[in-house]
């Protein structure tokens, strides 16, 4: 896993919070990181996160599954929360 690629997702997503989790320009870069490196799983949990702040909850039910993650039971913003740290120890 590109750890370069890693910290770009994590950037992405810190700019697409400070934007309000609004489908944009910050969503669409977050997308475009998580579909490069579609198959490895920090990758797919971004990008189910990713379609759940599109609303899209059937895409985003499959890449939970494929990222092994149960969808958060929280608001977007508290599972970035969670999520940001995980993803960090990465790194």
């Amino acid at each position: 896993m590109p750890k370069r690629d890693l910290a770009r997702l994590i950037e992405a997503f810190d700019r697409l919070a400070a934007s309000g989790f609004k489908v944009g320009a910050e969503w669409e870069a977050v997308h475009e990181i998580c579909q490069n490196h579609e198959g490895e799983q920090p990758f797919d949990w971004g990008h189910a996160l990713c379609h759940r702040v599109e609303g899209d909850d059937w895409n985003a039910g499959y890449w939970y599954r494929r990222a092994g993650k149960t969808v958060g039971a929280g608001t977007i913003a508290e599972e970035w929360t969670a999520m940001r740290p995980e993803l960090s120890e990465k790194l």
